[in-house]
């Protein structure tokens, strides 16, 4: 056992009871099972409103609420960030093109905890720097997942995600990071997706957040534009992203967003 539900570390990380496993779950399920269910909407000549509504109605058909409509005024149920858009990409009447590739990330709120994920698709054929780019962030975030482990940092998950993607010659955003969850949306830790093995916090049973790299074609720099809330490249080149939830264990990590159809990554299934 890890101590009693609420308790905080020195850092201000909530510890979770054995039993919140479960409901973390079953949030995670659902927001994964979402994006398995919207998966053959992405293709050219979708718009990404048209895959948004699809969303919301599939949130409404699991029972559960959408996080993000009105979370600090945004009015829709995912992001989509498309190309360039490196996260926050907010849905509009854009039509997807043959070789667009699009970050969707969905947040749901079930019996009061929070499942979130996000996962890259493609709409039609993909280019080979598309493919390779895709490829590297999903194996940059397995590898900070297999880093996760009681007595670990914070830093080793960031560090194991930074090398694969640099030796690759590509870059990790450093202006976004992954975060604390479950019974509320954000909460520490920041989990950062670069970073030193052994700095920051120490990894403890009972920790719930998120890891989620996003990694660039081309240089790490990033800016928000007139919306406030879509992030693109500086240099506009692209960017794709893979976030999972999960929680710490005795031995390792627990993933709460597996997709129950094997369909995280664009290749499968």
């Amino acid at each position: 056992m890890y101590g009693t539900r609420g308790r905080l570390t020195r850092d201000g990380i909530r510890l979770h009871d054995p039993a919140d496993f479960a409901p973390m779950h079953r949030a995670g399920r659902v927001a994964a099972a979402i994006l398995d269910a919207v998966a053959p909407e992405v293709r050219p000549g979708v718009t990404t409103a048209a895959i948004d509504a699809a969303i919301a109605a599939l949130i409404e058909v699991h029972g559960a609420t959408s996080a993000t409509i009105g979370y600090r005024g945004y009015r829709h149920a995912s992001c989509i960030s498309l190309n360039h858009v490196v996260c926050h990409g907010i849905p509009g009447p854009r039509a997807l093109r043959d070789g667009d590739i699009l970050n969707i990330d969905v947040t749901v709120i079930v019996d009061g905890w929070f499942g979130d994920t996000s996962r890259m698709f493609v709409a039609g054929e993909p280019g080979r720097k598309a493919v390779r780019l895709i490829e590297v962030t999903h194996e940059a975030l397995m590898r900070g997942i297999a880093a996760v482990r009681p007595g670990a940092s914070f830093g080793d998950i960031g560090h194991a995600i930074q090398t694969h993607v640099e030796a690759q010659g590509m870059s990790v955003v450093r202006d976004f990071c992954g975060h604390g969850l479950g019974r509320v949306f954000h909460a520490p830790p920041n989990v950062l997706h670069y970073g030193r093995p052994g700095s920051g916090p120490v990894l403890e049973e009972g920790m719930f957040f998120t890891i989620e790299p996003m990694v660039n074609l081309g240089r790490p720099e990033t800016k928000i534009l007139a919306d406030e809330w879509t992030a693109v490249t500086r240099d506009k080149s692209w960017s794709a992203q893979f976030e999972h939830a999960v929680g710490v264990t005795a031995r390792g990590c627990e993933i709460f967003t597996l997709s129950p159809a094997g369909r995280f990554h664009p290749t499968w299934g």
